[in-house]
């Protein structure tokens, strides 16, 4: 393991260069791997940016981080580079995390232990603090439909943790005579 005041070190030279690019430097990670070092850089689009970080954006990002290194010097030998974005299963703890997030389901354990499961509807910036608005929802049993609840407001200095749940309803096989009732407007 390469010592952490060595990614502080990495984190000053490449942050700039993220910045530059209209992304957030998340975190630097600096390890050993053999005779070279592995130098992992994660980034993400800002809260108001209404992109995605695709493959485009992180080769820009990859090519000015690199640059960077190259010309500070700061890591010693020979490296590999990794720049990615930090990931569907990453935890939410900045505002600009939730706010990436709306419209997603999210699994949310407060300061007092309680969880809220749900739907992220909204991201409220307030002077009463920033907060999000989670819709409950609760899987339905042996093939029935979802109970949604009202929504909830949580502030977020209330959030112990956080994270983006996978959502694979909807995913799947189509039944050919139900989709044929959907386009008909018929209920089945």
């Amino acid at each position: 393991m390469v010592a952490p005041a060595h990614a502080e070190r990495v984190r000053h030279v490449v942050e700039p260069a993220v910045v530059a690019g209209g992304l957030v430097l998340e975190d630097v990670t600096v390890r050993k791997a053999g005779a070279r070092s592995v130098v992992e850089v994660v980034v993400d689009v800002t809260e108001d940016d209404e992109g995605g970080l695709d493959l485009e954006r992180v080769a820009e990002a990859t090519r000015a981080v690199s640059d960077a290194l190259d010309a500070a010097d700061v890591i010693v030998g020979e490296y590999t580079l990794d720049v990615m974005s930090p990931g569907v299963y990453r935890p939410l703890t900045e505002r600009r995390h939730f706010t990436r997030a709306v419209g997603r389901m999210l699994t949310v354990t407060l300061t007092d232990g309680t969880k809220l499961a749900g739907r992220l509807t909204e991201v409220d910036r307030s002077q009463a603090g920033d907060a999000v608005v989670v819709v409950p929802v609760t899987p339905g049993r042996k093939g029935r439909k979802p109970v949604v609840g009202e929504p909830v407001r949580v502030l977020l200095t209330d959030v112990r943790e956080a994270h983006v749940e996978v959502d694979l309803s909807g995913l799947g096989p189509v039944d050919d005579d139900e989709a044929a009732r959907d386009d008909a407007g018929e209920e089945s």
